[in-house]
């Protein structure tokens, strides 16, 4: 798998639409004013923006272990209520994260992020022993992340033999029932889930295949491994499959699946 690294071709991939489904999720989440956030995995700061342009918080951390996306979001979300860090889930809690940002918050949130941790659980205990609200979201990659799933089911029919490559075979975890059973045995009670369902437009299917071409994430990834005559011939059959207006444009919507516990 591809390493997120890249803010600038992360935001082209799948950024900006995290960035719409970060604004429903902290609706969704209702929380008091004034609060004090933890944001794990900030990536590009698409929902440390969201937490700051609408929750009203009195303190947003928010920590990646890629320092290129720390890097993005420090110039993309200027405002004096953050502090950035490069640290990981798995560092959540530790001596160097409680000495410079203490201990303890009302919310921890993560988008996006946990399908690409490897210690799940682990990592939702450490949310959980610092945070008294801990919310996440994830793609419904199986069905609903659409701008995803008419690749995958391409590539499915062009090499049968990489079928379990799908995000939504590798990511079996991401639905309201996968979710559920993880925030349990992290520990959680009075688990939730619902789903946040956006508009994902292209104008032609230059903008939406051109994305699948940066390299970093899953399918990006898988593409560029792929012999010129393979990735031919995926693009043409996702190109077939699309519902494509006369005009050249694409609609279709992105579903992601949101969980919230508290400690």
């Amino acid at each position: 798998m591809s390493e997120w690294s890249q803010g600038e071709i992360y935001e082209s991939y799948v950024g900006r639409w995290s960035r719409l489904v970060a604004a429903e999720f902290v609706g969704w989440l209702e929380q008091s004013r004034g609060l004090s956030w933890l944001d794990v995995g900030c990536g590009t700061g698409a929902l440390t923006s969201a937490v700051l342009a609408s929750a009203a918080p009195r303190q947003v951390v928010a920590v990646d272990p890629s320092e290129g996306f720390v890097g993005f979001a420090r110039g993309a979300v200027t405002d004096e209520r953050v502090r950035f860090g490069v640290l990981s889930a798995a560092e959540l809690g530790g001596e160097t994260f409680r000495e410079t940002f203490g201990g303890e918050f009302d919310v921890v949130v993560s988008g996006l992020v946990l399908n690409f941790v490897p210690e799940r659980i682990e990592a939702l205990r450490s949310m959980r022993e610092i945070g008294t609200t801990v919310a996440v979201y994830v793609w419904d990659y199986a069905e609903g992340m659409q701008l995803m799933k008419y690749f995958w089911d391409a590539a499915a029919d062009v090499r049968p033999q990489d079928r379990e490559l799908d995000e939504g075979k590798t990511f079996p975890f991401c639905n309201p029932a996968g979710l559920e059973g993880l925030f349990a045995q992290a520990g959680f009670s009075d688990i939730e889930t619902g789903a946040i369902v956006v508009p994902t437009v292209f104008e032609s299917f230059d903008a939406y295949w051109t994305p699948f071409l940066g390299g970093q994430g899953v399918a990006p990834a898988y593409l560029r491994s792929l012999d010129a005559d393979a990735q031919e011939q995926l693009r043409a059959l996702v190109k077939s499959r699309l519902p494509t207006k006369a005009d050249g444009s694409i609609e279709l919507t992105a579903r992601a699946w949101s969980a919230r516990g508290t400690s």
